[in-house]
Parts: C-alpha cells; sequence; structure tokens
C-alpha cells in the first residue's frame, strides 16, 4: 500500500508493496481509488522505492510516441533520481530543483510466486476411429500452475491498467478448458488410444497435452506453465455409446484371439512338420555316413588281410625251397651230401621268414583289435541282434601268441569274412579247458562253412641234377 511521509522541502510518496499473495499489483497514493478524479499517477521525481527480492517494479509512463516502461528488480530501495530510471530521465527535467511530478502507473509482479487453477471439462463425446459410429461422453478434471517469469514479454500482452488477477486466472482457465477438450478428443486418431482405455492411459495423455498446451500459455498469456496435472478422465459408462463400444470391442476382440489361436496352431503344426523332416534326413545321413565309414572299415581290413595271405603264400612257397636248400651244391663238389653251407643259409634265411610271419601275424592280431574298438556308435547301433542262443558267447583269439578279445559271434563272423580269423586260429571261452583251433569248434564250425580252405603248401622244388 501506499504511504506519505513528510522530509524537508516537502510532501513525498514511499512507493512499496505490502501484499502478501499477488500475481500483479498496481501501487496508488493511500486513500486514493482506482479511476478516481484525483490525479492517481503523479509522482514526485525523489520519491523513495522500495521493492522486495522476487518482486519487479515496473514504471509506465504514456507518451505522444507511445507507452514506454523502467523495469526495477529487487532488491532495491532508494529515492527515484539515480540512473535506474533511464527512460525516467529522459522524461522529466530538473526543473523545480528535482522535485517536478510525472505521470506513472506503477505495478508489482510477483516472480517468486505460483498461481494454480483448478479446472474441469464437462462431458464432450470422443470417438474411437476404428468405430465412429459409437459417441462416448468422455469429462476431465485437473489443475494448472504457472507464473510469469518473462515479465516485459507478460506486459507486451496485457494492459496493466486495473489488472485483475481474478479476470486474468478465469482467461487462462478458459484457454485450458478449450485445449484440453480438443487434444483429449483427438488423442484416439492422433495417438492410437482405443476410447475405452483412456482411462489407463492418465499419464502418457497428461504427457500430450502438456505439450500442446504450454507453448500456448507462453505465447498468448506470456505467463510460464510449471505442470498440469490432470486428476481424472472418465468416460459415462451409463451411455448407450459407451454401452455399445464395449460389446463391439469384446466381441472384435474375441475375434481376433481366435483367429490369432488358430494362426499360432497352424505355426506350430508347420513347425513340427519341418522339424520332422529334418530330423528324418538328419537321421538319414547319419546312416549313410555309418556305412560309408563301416564299408570303409571293412575294405581296409580285407585289404589287410589280402595282403597277409599272399604274403604267407611267398614264405611258404621260399619255405619249401629253403627245404632244398640243405642238399644244394654249391660249387664243393661233394655230390649229394648235406652241404653246411647251404644249410647255415637256410637257417639264417628262416629265421629270417619266422620273424616277418610273427611280424605279421602281430600286426593281424592289432587290427582285430582295433577293428572291434574303432566302431562308431552309429555303427554299433547298425550291427545287427545276435541270433537265438548265441547272446552271451564270446571268445578270446590268438594271434602271435597274443591274445585279443572277447569277441561275440557277430564280431568274430566280421572277422572270418575281411580273412582276420581262420580255422587254424586258436580260440578259447569260459568252460574249455584248453585252446582249440576255431575249426574244431562245433559251434564255430559254421563261420568256416562259406570260407575257401587255405591254399596248399607248394610242392617242393625237385633236386638240380
Amino acid at each position: 500500500m501506499g504511504l506519505f511521509y513528510r522530509k524537508e522541502g516537502g510532501l513525498m510518496d514511499v512507493i512499496r508493496c505490502d501484499e502478501q499473495e499477488y500475481l500483479i499489483w498496481k501501487w496508488r497514493p493511500a486513500g486514493q481509488d482506482a479511476n478516481s478524479t484525483k490525479k492517481e499517477n503523479s509522482i514526485r521525481y525523489g520519491s523513495s522505492l522500495r521493492v522486495k527480492d522476487g518482486e519487479v517494479a515496473v514504471f509506465v509512463y504514456k507518451q505522444n510516441n507511445g507507452t514506454m516502461e523502467d523495469f526495477i528488480v529487487g532488491p532495491y530501495d532508494d529515492t527515484i533520481k539515480t540512473a535506474n530510471f533511464p527512460i525516467l530521465t529522459s522524461i522529466v527535467g530538473l526543473a523545480f530543483g528535482g522535485n517536478s511530478p510525472f505521470q506513472a502507473d506503477i505495478y508489482y509482479i510477483n516472480l517468486s510466486g505460483v498461481v494454480q487453477i483448478k479446472f474441469g471439462v464437462p462431458y464432450f463425446d470422443v470417438f474411437d476411429p476404428r468405430f465412429m459410429d459409437y459417441a462416448v461422453p468422455m469429462s476431465v478434471r485437473g489443475t494448472i500452475t504457472f507464473n510469469i517469469t518473462d515479465y516485459k514479454a507478460f506486459i507486451k500482452l496485457h494492459r496493466l491498467i486495473n489488472f485483475e488477477l481474478e479476470d486474468f486466472k478465469q482467461q487462462i482457465k478458459d484457454t485450458v478448458i478449450k485445449y484440453v477438450k480438443g487434444v483429449v478428443t483427438n488423442i484416439p486418431q492422433d495417438n492410437g488410444i482405443p476410447v475405452l482405455q483412456m482411462e489407463r492411459k492418465l499419464l502418457e495423455i497428461n504427457d500430450i497435452v502438456a505439450q500442446h498446451l504450454k507453448p500456448r500459455l507462453e505465447n498468448d498469456f506470456g505467463v510460464n506453465m510449471k505442470a498440469i496435472d490432470i486428476a481424472n478422465i472418465e468416460p459415462d459408462k451409463e451411455s448407450p455409446g459407451y454401452q455399445e463400444l464395449r460389446k463391439v470391442t469384446v466381441t472384435q476382440q474375441t475375434k481376433t484371439i481366435e483367429m490369432q489361436t488358430e494362426v499360432n496352431l497352424k505355426n506350430l503344426q508347420d513347425s513340427q512338420r519341418i522339424n520332422a523332416q529334418n530330423m528324418e534326413e538328419t537321421l538319414r545321413i547319419q546312416r549313410e555316413e555309418a556305412q560309408r565309414a563301416q564299408k570303409l572299415q571293412s575294405e581296409t581290413a580285407f585289404i589287410g588281410a589280402h595282403s597277409i595271405n599272399q604274403q604267407t603264400e611267398v614264405l611258404k612257397q621260399a619255405a619249401g625251397s629253403l627245404g632244398q636248400m640243405g642238399t644244394m651244391d654249391l660249387g664243393g663238389g661233394s655230390g649229394g651230401g648235406m652241404n653246411p653251407a647251404a644249410m647255415m643259409t637256410g637257417m639264417a634265411m628262416g629265421g629270417a621268414m619266422g620273424g616277418q610271419m610273427a611280424g605279421m601275424m602281430n600286426n593281424m592280431g592289432q587290427q582285430m583289435q582295433q577293428a572291434m574298438q574303432q566302431q562308431t556308435p552309429q555303427q554299433q547301433q547298425m550291427t545287427p541282434p545276435p541270433m537265438p542262443g548265441t547272446a552271451n558267447i564270446s571268445y578270446m583269439v590268438t594271434a602271435n601268441g597274443q591274445q585279443f578279445g572277447p569277441f561275440n559271434m557277430q564280431q568274430l563272423q566280421q572277422m572270418v569274412q575281411n580273412g582276420q580269423l581262420t580255422a587254424q586260429t586258436y580260440v578259447w571261452k569260459q568252460g574249455m579247458a584248453n585252446w582249440e583251433m576255431a575249426g574244431n569248434v562245433q559251434e564255430l564250425a559254421s563261420l568256416f562253412g562259406a570260407v575257401p580252405p587255405p591254399m596248399p603248401p607248394a610242392p617242393p622244388t625237385p633236386p638240380m641234377p
């Protein structure tokens, strides 16, 4: 409120604002009301001005060349005669000893205060773009909070003469209602939010409204919207439009679920069919790989057995020849008597051949053992089931004085086919007193039925004349 006090030299004004809660407040000399016949805007140059922190005092001068303002930002406590009033200095001369009066409207603007306005938008129709035949009445309630930060922009947008805060708040409220209604009406179309889900999308809708409303309040009213809080978005659930929309939505959702279920079931069936085909193809490839591996192993064993047979035949023929070396005439002139040199030569060659045959038999035994141990799981699975009554039959096999096994009947049959087991090979099983040649064992004799007998030894070479 305005006060007067007397200083030396005349009557002076103390200009200050003592209001507790305000946004815009106009200073008037004490005892003078708005639009009175007295000169309420007549102020003496040199009067005292007090502006608190968080306030700004605005001096409005009405001149022929337009309205001009001086802005004094608090805190400030001094007389009106300093360089803080550049416009006033250009208007008021130094006549009358610096005490000349001037005309100005003085307004205090509260920069630290905020204003809250509750608003309510009565029922208005909102349409779901998928079902435009059903109008759903919708109401919105909430609170908006704003303040003034750019006071110069605020003054440019408003006439401060006889400014009334309640009238200003009503203008803000009307604008908020208009924009809230406009934004919420278009949310189903613009943001894809179904009408029946708008209650649950309150926070999302609040942010959408704030994005539209904040620049409008800044541009149209010069105020800063600190927040808008929509407390409730409520459809009229008793209205025919709401009831019909809910019914058709439930039906549509049921159809959608059924269609999705059918699609999911078809996808599952297709996946199972594809997986079965892939599994069948994988098993086929594994079987073919196992068969190729088994065939390669059999061929390798056959080649090894054939090589041994060939070497054995050569050694047999060499052994037959050795029998004649003892009587060979090496030029000593002894006639048909025993030739010691030839005998020594035969013994040396016989030892070499014996060692070679021992190595051959040892290699054959190792190949037999490795052939059985290196079978892959697929090959083992492809081995035919044992013949009735032979499941528990297993024999040990000797080769070059070493024991190998035990081998079941199927393995022994494979060894016979590969030439690794002959009728002259010694075998033994639990219950037998001694080792026996395989051909003399009754239950093994059938294994050699289709195997040709070994070749007879070569006839001895007749003595040289």
